[in-house]
This record gives C-alpha cells, sequence and structure tokens, in this order.
C-alpha cells in the first residue's frame, strides 16, 4: 500500500471511530499528511501500525459533575480527561472550562499536545482536559463550589508521575488553587500535581508569561534566520487572555508595535500600539470586557463583532508586518490570510492552538508567508510547566531570569529541530512539517521500542 493510502485509511478510521468531531479530524489530518517524506523513508511506522495506535488515545474518562449555585440548585455539567499518550513521559496538558468543550475540543488539543510536548526535548507526554462549564457570570463561590466537584472525580486519575494538569481557557490561578486545595484534601498530600500553581504553594515564576514569551521568542528565531528582527514591526495580535497580553508585552520589550487585542465582543485596534497597562488593568484586574479600553484610551477603535467582514476576524483586516492569533482556534480564516497578504504581512505565528484554518495556511505558503505553527510556537507554556515540575520535585524555587533563560533556550531548541528536520526531509522553511515529523519521530520511536501497550 503506498504511503498516501495509508493516511487516507487511517483517517477514514478516525472518522468511523470518532463521528461528529471535526477538530479532531483536522488536527489528525493536519499531522498525518505532513508525515510523507518520514514514512516514504522507513517502513517501521507501517510494520508497527504507529499511525492507527497514535491516533486513539491510551484513556479517555468522561464524568458528570454535579454542584450546587448560590440559589441552592443542583448543576450539572461534563467533565473530561483525555490521557493520549505517555511513550515519554507522563501525561501532561492543560485543562478547559469553556461552554464549547466537547470531547471533539479535547482529543485534538490532547493529539496536539502529544507532539508540543515532545518538541520541548522534556519528558512529558500528551493528554487534555476540561469541561463545558463556564466560569464567566458565575460567582466565585459558585466557581470554587465547581472546582471542588470538578476535582472529586479528576484526583482518581493524576498524580506528580502519572498526569500532570495545568490551566487553558478559563482556568486560571483562581481556579487552579481551588483545584489543588481539594486535591489536597482528598489524597492528604503535597505535590506538584498541577502547573500554573500560585507563587505561595509550588509555583514558577514566569509560567504566567511563558507561552505569550515563548512566542514572540519563536517569531524571532524565524526572522533571525533571514536576517530580520521584530524591531520596529508592527503586529496584530488577537485575543486578550494570559497568551495574548504576555505577547503583546514581549513585542513590546523587543521594540515591535502591537496594535491589535480581542476578545468574544470585538477588536481594539489602537494605531499608535496597545497601552499594556491599560489592557492589564480592564483583563486581568477589573476582568471587563475589551469594550472598556476606549473609554480609558479614546485615540483607539473599537470593532464590535456585528461589524466584522462575513467570515473573517477584525485583527486580521489591520495593515502590520507580523500577526500572532493567539485566542483559540480556527479563528484565522482563508478571508483573513488574504487580508494579511494583502495588507503586507511577512509572518503569522500561532499563538494559540491551531488557529489558522487549512484553506489559510496552505494560502500562506502559497505566498511565502513565513508560518510558526502552534505546536512549536507556543510549546513555551508546557515546557515552562515541566520547569515548574522540576522545581516542585527539588523542592526549590528559581529566579524570574533562570526560568525565563531556559524558556530562551527550549524555543531556540524547537526552532532548530523543526528547521533542521524540514530541510532533512527536503521541504526547507516548512516549519509546520519540520515540527510535526520532528515531534512524531521522537514518541513513534519509544512506541516501538517499548512494545505493543
Amino acid at each position: 500500500m503506498s504511503v498516501l493510502k495509508y493516511i487516507d485509511k487511517v483517517l477514514k478510521q478516525i472518522v468511523t471511530n470518532s463521528p461528529g468531531q471535526v477538530e479532531f479530524y483536522q488536527a489528525t489530518e493536519e499531522v498525518l499528511s505532513s508525515l510523507v517524506p518520514l514514512l516514504e523513508r522507513y517502513d517501521k511506522y507501517d510494520k508497527y501500525n504507529i499511525l492507527e495506535r497514535i491516533v486513539i488515545p491510551e484513556r479517555t474518562i468522561i464524568f458528570r459533575i454535579n454542584w450546587l449555585d448560590d440559589n441552592g440548585n443542583i448543576q450539572t455539567n461534563i467533565g473530561y480527561r483525555v490521557q493520549f499518550n505517555s511513550a515519554i513521559g507522563p501525561y501532561k496538558g492543560g485543562l478547559r472550562f469553556h461552554p464549547t468543550v466537547n470531547l471533539g475540543i479535547i482529543k485534538f488539543l490532547g493529539f496536539e499536545q502529544i507532539f508540543k510536548n515532545s518538541l520541548t526535548g522534556l519528558n512529558i507526554g500528551g493528554a487534555k482536559g476540561g469541561s463545558n462549564f463556564n466560569p464567566k457570570g458565575k460567582s466565585e463561590n459558585e466557581i470554587m463550589k465547581f472546582c471542588q466537584a470538578f476535582m472529586i472525580e479528576l484526583s482518581r486519575h493524576i498524580g506528580e508521575r502519572r498526569d500532570i494538569p495545568a490551566g487553558d481557557i478559563g482556568v486560571g490561578k483562581e481556579e487552579l488553587g481551588y483545584l489543588f486545595g481539594q486535591y489536597k484534601k482528598i489524597t492528604g498530600r503535597f505535590e506538584g500535581v498541577l502547573t500554573g500553581k500560585g507563587l505561595n504553594w509550588g509555583g514558577s515564576l514566569a509560567r504566567t508569561e511563558a507561552t505569550g514569551y515563548g512566542s514572540v521568542y519563536f517569531a524571532e528565531h524565524i526572522l533571525n534566520k533571514y536576517k530580520d528582527s521584530l524591531k520596529g514591526k508592527v503586529c496584530a495580535v488577537s485575543g486578550a487572555g494570559n497568551v495574548a497580553i504576555y505577547t503583546i508585552e514581549k513585542l513590546l520589550s523587543m521594540g515591535a508595535k502591537p496594535v491589535t487585542c480581542s476578545d468574544s465582543g470585538g477588536t481594539i485596534y489602537h494605531k499608535k500600539g496597545i497601552d499594556l497597562e491599560t489592557l492589564k488593568a480592564i483583563k486581568e484586574i477589573e476582568r471587563k470586557r475589551l469594550s472598556e479600553y476606549v473609554k480609558l484610551c479614546p485615540d483607539a477603535e473599537y470593532i464590535p463583532v456585528s461589524k466584522y467582514p462575513k467570515n473573517g476576524h477584525a485583527c486580521w483586516q489591520v495593515k502590520c508586518d507580523c500577526a500572532f492569533p493567539s485566542a483559540t482556534q480556527n479563528e484565522l480564516s482563508l478571508i483573513d490570510a488574504k487580508a494579511l497578504v494583502k495588507n503586507g504581512c511577512k509572518l503569522v505565528n500561532e499563538g494559540a492552538n491551531m488557529p489558522t484554518v487549512p484553506d489559510a495556511v496552505r494560502y500562506l505558503k502559497e505566498n511565502k508567508i513565513f508560518f510558526g505553527p502552534a505546536k512549536a510556537a507556543n510549546a513555551g507554556g508546557v515546557a515552562t510547566s515541566q520547569l515548574e515540575m522540576s522545581q516542585n520535585a527539588s523542592m526549590s524555587n528559581w529566579s524570574f531570569n533562570e526560568v525565563d533563560a531556559k524558556l530562551k533556550k527550549i524555543m531556540k531548541n524547537i526552532f532548530d529541530i523543526s528547521y533542521e528536520t524540514a530541510k532533512e526531509y527536503g521541504c526547507k522553511d516548512d516549519l509546520l512539517t519540520g515540527a510535526n515529523i520532528a515531534g512524531f519521530k521522537k514518541v513513534a520511536d519509544s512506541m516501538i521500542d517499548q512494545g505493543a501497550v
């Protein structure tokens, strides 16, 4: 059987075995289709049935969460933990609390996490979890009650050498605190079972900043490879959460000018550059909508979702040199890619997980736009989570500069292995293919070494 027919066979099996999981289909097709050069060179992955095995989670856990709201009513949500692959280390991946969460979303995120974690060079496997619970509009007491109920079930399946969750969308320090406290109460153990913890109880300096900072470091490596840098570049950034805020912070520190950010209500376009203090005050302290930004910075423009172009996003319609999609999956469409190319964008660097739709990725490649794929560009968060695990294991605390220096080194290594692998397999400048092959090969070879498990 030819390599292409083999891949097509596996992709059809995925659709049959995982009905309705569109995001999971997208993630698996992207990875498997980019493995053609590797599979043509080595037949061992077919011989040992690796593709069929790697697309099926080692364990999928779905559970009911019952909790009491402030009116004394019982509310019910669905919880998930997909432990996808442990060939190179214990399961590692975040928890997402958002009303759009379903099994297909969690499986896509967990599948991506396998290869992202592999690229870091650290011994961590891939997993993801979460719930369709929406923290927005809930009281602090309701969030606490939900987190405690969620952890009652999750605690049976995690541990510092088994599965180490972290935060993701909807799961910040507040939620992690409630989750950790409940885990400690249930098990009687104070251990590094979660990452992204508060600094007073086992957290790491620079963890909050890591995904955004790491994304910017990766983009700088891409530009440096072609005798350029971020200094002086106008940058469009989507999102207004942790990743976006610290992408903006690092861009500013490197002499770039980020001019956009967004939330579910709309987009801010600030031609003279986003005011970081204002953005942090609104989103991190007051936890308000981004529309408040223009009240404090009247020279900025607020574009509500209702005024977005059809099938497009306002962030990607502005003139920019670099784009950093840092909000959520499939936020950058073909319409957006065409607008970016037309407006002179040179680089798209993914801060979120799978934020660019496949047609847009192809269009960007066809137009010679540099592309930093998510599994490489946004790996700084999980890499620093592993550094937090190391500190917990040794009961030590590293300075911000120590952690940041390690993060910089990891992001440089991820860029180098992605670039060199692409070159080795005849796909020079295609970092997406390079990252997929490099991440897959380490995990697949480990699976072969460990036998039929």
